[in-house]
């Protein structure tokens, strides 16, 4: 009989980088929030993977980035928290943002990257870079970027992968498979990520509600399951409360009519119907909470450290 092996892989990297894109491709479900906005990893992820005999426990983590208020700090210690206890570190870079880079965005995504790969150094890491976004970068501009990272001396090894388009992951996953150390597997085979329904649901639908405000609705909102049903049909009556900062957020995430909360329920009740597989029943309410940023109880539910 083969012996298990099982590993548990920080992912690391800039906001942006593509980690909640490339463990869901690695899970082959979806674990994590994705959306084009920054920030959108709050709290530890854990993704659960298998390969062969080998069970990849991955810690999707929000992107480390100079924090200004509370809430980035305690998101960015999470962070760095992940690599306890981890088998291995991915450092998740966007090879695009740096081969590209036009000032913005792009000049801090860079720096990011600089200042998570420096920490490494300095706390003596060794690490493997996983340059994301490879398809939108000219082969010589991708050579010359893995070249210069690579000097650093830091990584021991560099994949180039669209973890969008499920290009180099499987390389990549085969690796850390045949690099698990051996020991028993920490989650059931057929379970995907650890974390209850009740909080992947508000995941689903805080992603839901990045995608639809765009740009009109700041960071300031928060998700919360308040309630959920099991019904003797088989299906779920979910209630959930959308928490924002002012009365003024509230109004655009309600939208004329109720028009944009009807869309983001609508988006929100499809994927998890897909994702539990089952009929869903969701009713969203919106609500103001100017200081819920604060709030103990926020940061204890999000698994974040409240005085980090």
């Amino acid at each position: 009989m083969t012996e298990q092996r099982c590993a548990v892989i920080a992912v690391l990297g800039a906001p942006n980088a593509g980690k909640s894109t490339l463990v869901n491709t690695l899970v082959g479900a979806k674990v994590a929030a994705v959306t084009q906005k920054v920030q959108t990893t709050r709290a530890l992820v854990r993704g659960i993977a298998m390969r062969d005999e080998a069970q990849l426990v991955l810690i999707d983590t929000p992107g480390v980035f100079a924090p200004k208020r509370r809430l980035d700090r305690a998101m960015v210690a999470a962070a760095w928290s992940a690599l306890e206890g981890a088998d291995a570190v991915l450092h998740v870079v966007d090879a695009s943002a740096h081969a590209h880079a036009k000032g913005g965005a792009d000049q801090r995504s860079i720096e990011d990257s600089a200042q998570i790969a420096s920490k490494l150094k300095e706390m003596d890491l060794a690490s493997i870079l996983v340059l994301n976004k490879v398809d939108a970068v000219p082969r010589p501009a991708l050579l010359e970027l893995t070249s210069k990272l690579v000097e650093q001396g830091l990584y021991t090894d560099v994949f180039m992968i669209s973890a969008k388009n499920n290009d180099g992951v499987a390389d990549l996953a085969k690796t850390l498979a045949e690099r698990a150390p051996e020991g028993p597997w920490l989650f059931p085979e057929d379970q995907t990520m650890d974390a209850p329904a009740r909080v992947l649901a508000a995941e689903i639908t805080r992603e839901k509600a990045f995608l639809r405000l765009h740009e009109e609705l700041p960071y300031e909102l928060i998700v919360e399951t308040e309630a959920w049903e099991e019904r003797k049909d088989g299906s779920a009556k979910i209630d959930q409360t959308i928490y924002v900062a002012r009365e003024s957020q509230r109004k655009i995430a309600i939208g004329a009519k109720g028009a944009t909360i009807k869309t983001i329920g609508e988006l929100a009740r499809k994927e998890m119907e897909a994702a539990f597989d089952r009929r869903i029943h969701l009713f969203l309410h919106v609500k103001v909470d100017e200081d819920w940023t604060e709030q103990r109880s926020v940061y204890r539910r999000l698994g974040l450290d409240y005085e980090a």
